[in-house]
């Protein structure tokens, strides 16, 4: 963000909210070109906005004080100055679902309270699709007030030029446009007088006090039920097991008929077709952004992408001939190119353990994650009291006899096993690639270059990690 954009926004707040600004917050930006900073003031914090299309603007702020009368859970819009693209918003923490759902899973599993989470999602999203769209305007829609035809032809010519073809995957263009024309016209036949999030998916869900909030809708418009539907339990980096994707399905139904009647049959026939549509938009989305753009991360979704892309296209049963588009499908999902993609090497964890003095300070973190543990050996007997082990290291086997039979030693790094080990698991199962453990003394010379010492044997023996030692005190005095 410009350093006049955040003053800006910065002044906005002030004015409005009468308060002063103590600190700002630049958020990491997302799929789409707006940005946002957290602004911290004395008395509230809110999120400032900027986004140079004002058009989009317009939607998103016109629906926001839509679904609030609704009593929609969606943030409030606090000021805005539309001339310059700028708006103050609820700021509804840092939790996505997507960041929960990293917390929550473990290995191939999937946590109950994330089901129990996803089953009010859907609750609140018959509520969007239908409430939502009672009396919505839908002129103030950005680029298009319906998922029509149009919007699906531009969908299926993103996936075509900025996937298919940057992948180098083979296919016949007058007959994939054919199948285009014949897929589209099927789907348009799904009742489509609702409200379509557009990019309903776990970056988009907020969890607030373990409720869900939304964001991003500014690119709703008419459409059809199934397609936020298909967005949500099809999201790729979401990797939901298909067994819970037809648990939740059928919760949908569920939910949907309480207001809304359908036939489950034809229901679940045009939801794989928007299935379809929806994998296909996100991957012209990860190739223009990580193919054309170079941006690496967006790369990172293809894998799961592919994976969601190869268990449709093991269920798909639709009224419509696609032979060229399902061709080229497969043909990507058998790309040996694409399964490359994205995949990261295997690095291991780096475990940075250091011994240190107090009088010097704390060790810093290189590695600039914060993730870590200082221990204070300074209540452990000390050998450094007394005279013959004064010019010895907590090294020498003197010291380490003097640690294991007049000490409390043992009990202490028992411990510190029990708490680091944790870490180092969890670490390894998140793929985390740094983790730091420091032990200070009074002199850096004893009890904490023998707990360093110690934990570094420890680990190397029980886990398949990379560890560096240092003895900072050591290096310094050159011993």
């Amino acid at each position: 963000m410009k350093q006049e954009t955040k003053n800006a926004l910065i002044r906005l707040f002030e004015k409005w909210a009468g308060d002063k600004v103590v600190e700002t917050e630049l958020l990491p930006q997302s799929g789409s070109y707006r940005e946002y900073i957290r602004i911290i003031g004395e008395k509230r914090t809110v999120l400032g906005a900027f986004n140079a299309d004002l058009k989009e603007n317009h939607a998103f702020i016109s629906f926001s004080k839509h679904f609030l009368s609704k009593n929609l859970p969606v943030p409030e819009i606090y000021h805005q100055d539309d001339e310059n693209g700028l708006y103050l918003l609820q700021d509804l923490g840092k939790t996505t679902l997507f960041d929960y759902i990293l917390h929550l899973r473990v290995g191939e599993g999937f946590a109950t309270d994330l089901v129990l989470i996803y089953k009010k999602i859907i609750s609140q999203l018959v509520r969007f699709q239908v409430e939502g769209g009672e009396g919505l305007d839908f002129s103030a829609c950005y680029p298009r007030d319906s998922f029509d035809k149009q919007s699906m032809i531009w969908d299926l010519h993103y996936f075509k030029y900025y996937f298919l073809k940057l992948a180098k995957i083979p296919f016949d263009e007058q007959l994939l446009e054919n199948d285009f024309q014949k897929f589209s016209d099927y789907l348009l036949d799904a009742p489509r007088e609702y409200f379509l999030y557009r990019d309903f998916q776990s970056r988009n869900i907020m969890l607030v006090n373990g409720e869900p909030w939304f964001i991003d809708y500014q690119g709703g418009r008419k459409g059809a039920l199934q397609y936020d539907l298909a967005s949500l339990l099809y999201d790729a980096k979401a990797d939901l097991p298909q067994e819970v994707r037809d648990e939740l399905f059928d919760h949908y139904l569920q939910e949907i008929q309480k207001v809304q009647e359908v036939d489950p049959k034809a229901f679940k026939s045009f939801f794989q077709g928007y299935v379809l549509i929806r994998i296909m938009q996100a991957m012209g989305a990860y190739g223009f952004r990580g193919f054309y753009e170079r941006k690496e991360h967006f790369l990172k979704s293809i894998p799961y992408a592919l994976k969601n892309l190869e268990t449709i296209l093991g269920r798909l049963d639709l009224p419509v001939e696609l032979t060229e588009l399902t061709k080229a499908l497969n043909e990507v999902v058998g790309s040996e190119f694409l399964q490359q993609v994205g995949q990261e090497e295997e690095v291991k964890l780096h475990v940075e353990i250091n011994s240190f003095s107090y009088r010097r300070g704390i060790p810093l973190d290189k590695s600039t994650n914060g993730g870590g543990f200082v221990f204070d050996c300074r209540a452990i007997h000390n050998p450094g009291r007394y005279k013959e082990y004064v010019e010895m290291t907590g090294k020498d086997q003197p010291v380490i006899d003097f640690f294991k039979e007049k000490s409390e030693m043992d009990e202490f790094l028992a411990s510190v096993y029990t708490i680091v080990d944790m870490s180092v698991d969890k670490y390894i199962k998140r793929k985390f690639t740094n983790l730091q453990v420091s032990f200070g003394c009074t002199g850096g010379r004893h009890r904490s270059v023998f707990s360093a010492e110690s934990l570094a044997k420890h680990l190397r023996e029980k886990f398949d990690v990379n560890v560096s030692l240092r003895h900072i005190e050591r290096e310094i005095e050159g011993s």
